[in-house]
């Protein structure tokens, strides 16, 4: 064997061994869901608070700012646009609403049976464009 060869063999052997790493290394991460339910139950335990008080709380990755003109924001997805709409899409009862901070606070929160959270797009798909920054599914008791 050569001097190079002999030089070269210990550092192969150690770049081979500190080069190996677990085939996933997210797999020990459990996955986040893609969709968080609020019952009744959940608003019955805890009295006093707004729907979007019960939202952040409940709903891990939600943000709540103040828009230029005074109104709250929520934001589920982060900041994904330049120029549109940056809030969910909140659908009462199968009915999709505009973006309208009063239709949110019009929802009175005891008549609320479950809201859905949904924030990935495959969940989001059936609302097309408009479910891009995620859907809020609000459905009432009556």
């Amino acid at each position: 064997m050569t001097t190079a060869t002999r030089a070269a063999l210990p550092i192969a052997i150690l770049l081979a061994a500190c080069s190996h790493r677990p085939a996933s290394p997210h797999a020990s991460r459990p996955a986040r869901p893609s969709e968080v339910v609020l019952t009744a139950d959940d608003i019955e335990n805890a009295p006093g608070q707004s729907l979007e008080q019960l939202l952040l709380a409940h709903v891990p990755g939600l943000t709540m700012e103040r828009a230029a003109d005074g109104h709250l924001v929520l934001r589920l997805r982060g900041t994904n646009t330049i120029m549109g709409n940056e809030e969910p899409l909140f659908v009462i009862n199968g009915i999709p609403l505009a973006s309208n901070p009063a239709n949110i606070s019009a929802v009175n929160v005891h008549d609320i049976d479950t809201v859905r959270v949904l924030r990935d797009a495959t969940s989001t798909a059936q609302f097309g464009v408009r479910g891009s920054n995620g859907v809020i599914i609000i459905v009432t008791k009556h």
